[in-house]
């Protein structure tokens, strides 16, 4: 069966007589020939515009003023819609009590128009923004696509972020309506978000309208008389409102482009991921992740999405794979934290069951170490292990898979197409084979069409332009290796610079995770003018070994990184999204006040802070 890929570089020879030697060649011309190369994917998957664009790709110099196909208007959910069935599914849906749903096109459709009429009637017209407080149901689904076909954007929180973590995000962008559940069941337990959603309508005066989802859950399976309408907005008008993390400050509101959501989705999914109409594709998310926002476009290709809704660990560590084998999912993704853990403690139903409806196990979030990579392929002998790496910033991954390449182990496979990547020294060089800063050198569609109430582009140029003039530096401590692929170290800002050298913290965590005592880590370097010393901070219910730990990190990485301390504790803090907290203990433990550095809202476990707090207080 021929892969996407293949079947655009058809298209590529058939309709623009061009052909290419390698995948290298064929990336080299997306990203020097830019308005030829997103005008072939806009005809190749037939996205349905309004009207055609006057100019499709225009650059003066400044990546933030960058013009996108002038002119032109389009629908996300029109195109969602375009090519749908109504008897067959669109979403297969679970939750953590086991109840199992699948809901076809005609019913989303259904759903979508009763939320229309209902933001009609709140007076919701274009370019208004429309909040989320919600768990990851089907219903949030249709309240999206109803948001975005009257032109309206769109942002939402998951249900565990505190009162203040989505008051600082919905007060900034001053939503009109907001759907929310007054409650959610996550572990096995009921949590009510009733007095949080009274507080947040009181306090943010723009909301006029609410409605909540725990009334409304209910899909219809009488298709008849369906009057959707469509509202076609500019390419660059905002399709959603995402959120950065908030583990440096204020959450930044960043907006992304309709048009710029469309295009990258359908070239992400369907060329990278192989992606097609006829599969089922599943992300592990909540609605407070760009992968949710990510995973919603496999609607875009006609794939049915595959929601669960829940703890992936309850009752047991076999719920997903359960899901799996009921849905039969053939595009499987999770944080990489998860599939770490999964090889550690394998449940009986990946052995039990036949899993091999899987075509690709996707992974984000943090590095995929090299060993968990080919523990995968052993259990998944015919899947392809797609790691990505991107993040809210841009919606989608820079670098990603290739289904027409071999994976090697420790690396994610290729540039994505459109993505001008290079990784630069600090020097603003280009290297290869040597650990440097991920940059763009050239303008991504997917790039934040601004930050919300962001005056003059302030935040917006010194998140990724302070570096490097007029180069988007992305943050990302990566080695572009000698088979073009990249390997990601973790973030530049946590990179351990210990005399002169450079690694990347994710290479002292993939030294000692197989260490019988180390259940997870943090390494932190105090390089400060009154500290120079690198701690290591192992979470574990046993003894641990200082001696070996020492000399597993000089064998294994280098005796520069040998840790000065080392110290036992009950927790790592990790961002909801499943990233380690670094630069926030980082700053705690140069003094910062903890409310200064992170909002706790934002952490999946917060009071795992409070001991690093002590810490400071009583050893440094």
């Amino acid at each position: 069966m021929k892969t996407v890929l293949s079947k655009y570089k058809t298209f590529l020879k058939s309709n623009n007589k061009l052909s290419f030697k390698s995948y290298n060649d064929l990336h080299y011309w997306s990203v020097n020939e830019i308005a030829d190369f997103w005008d072939s994917i806009v005809k190749f998957f037939k996205i349905e515009f309004e009207n055609p664009p006057t100019t499709i790709y225009k650059f003066n110099d400044d990546f933030i003023k960058t013009l996108w196909f002038e002119n032109s208007k389009i629908s996300y959910s029109k195109n969602v819609f375009k090519n749908h069935k109504l008897k067959t599914p669109a979403i297969k849906y679970q939750d953590e009590n086991g109840s199992y749903i699948e809901i076809t096109w005609g019913s989303l459709k259904m759903k979508t128009l009763e939320f229309q009429r209902i933001l009609v009637e709140n007076n919701v017209k274009i370019g208004d923004r429309v909040a989320g407080y919600c768990s990851n149901t089907a219903e949030v689904v249709a309240a999206f696509l109803a948001v975005n076909s009257l032109g309206a954007i769109w942002s939402s929180c998951s249900p565990d972020f505190g009162y203040d973590s989505v008051y600082d995000r919905f007060n900034q962008i001053q939503p009109k309506f907001l759907f929310y559940h007054s409650e959610y069941m996550y572990n096995g337990k009921i949590f009510s978000l009733e007095s949080k959603v009274e507080k947040l309508k009181s306090s943010i005066k723009s909301i006029s309208g609410s409605l909540d989802l725990n009334t409304k859950s209910i899909f219809s399976n009488n298709t008849n008389n369906i009057n959707l309408t469509f509202t076609p907005v500019d390419f660059n008008h905002p399709i959603w409102i995402l959120f950065s993390s908030g583990t440096t400050g204020k959450p930044k509101a960043i907006t992304h482009r309709t048009g710029g959501m469309i295009l990258e989705h359908y070239k992400a999914l369907s060329i990278h991921q192989n992606v097609i109409q006829s599969d089922t594709y599943f992300w592990y998310s909540t609605t407070g992740w760009m992968m949710w926002n990510y995973s919603l476009s496999s609607l875009l290709i006609g794939a049915t999405l595959c929601i669960y809704n829940g703890s992936p660990v309850y009752p047991d560590k076999g719920v997903l794979w359960r899901f799996v084998k009921k849905a039969q999912i053939n595009h499987f993704g999770h944080g990489a934290v998860f599939f770490q853990n999964l090889l550690s403690d394998t449940p009986k139903e990946l052995i039990s069951y036949d899993l091999s409806c899987i075509k690709t196990l996707g992974s984000t979030g943090s590095p995929l170490f090299k060993e968990t990579n080919i523990g995968l392929n052993k259990l998944f002998p015919n899947a392809h292990v797609v790691s990505l790496s991107g993040g809210t910033d841009v919606c989608t991954a820079f670098i990603g898979g290739n289904p027409e390449m071999d994976v090697i182990p420790g690396e994610i496979q290729c540039k994505m197409l459109g993505a001008s990547i290079e990784v630069w020294n600090d020097h603003g060089t280009e290297v290869k084979n040597e650990m440097g800063e991920l940059v763009l050198t050239k303008p991504f569609i997917s790039m934040p069409v601004f930050f919300w109430n962001d005056k003059n582009d302030e935040k917006y140029r010194n998140s990724y332009f302070s570096k490097f003039n007029k180069i988007w530096n992305h943050g990302d401590w990566v080695t572009h290796t000698l088979n073009d692929g990249i390997i990601v170290h973790g973030r530049s800002d946590s990179t351990l610079n210990r005399f002169g050298v450079r690694i990347g913290t994710s290479e002292i965590y993939s030294a000692i995770k197989d260490l019988s005592y180390v259940d997870d880590s943090l390494i932190i370097h105090l390089d400060d003018s009154n500290n120079n010393q690198l701690i290591l901070f192992v979470k574990s219910i046993s003894e641990i070994d200082n001696d070996e730990l020492k000399s597993v990190i000089r064998q294994k990485c280098s005796p520069r990184h040998v840790p000065d301390l080392i110290f036992k504790i009950p927790d790592i803090p990790y961002t909801i999204s499943g990233k380690k907290v670094e630069v926030p203990v980082k700053k705690i433990l140069m003094g910062k006040n903890l409310n200064d550095v992170v909002s706790s809202d934002s952490l999946r476990n917060p009071k795992s802070l409070d001991w690093f707090v002590k810490f400071y207080k009583n050893y440094l």
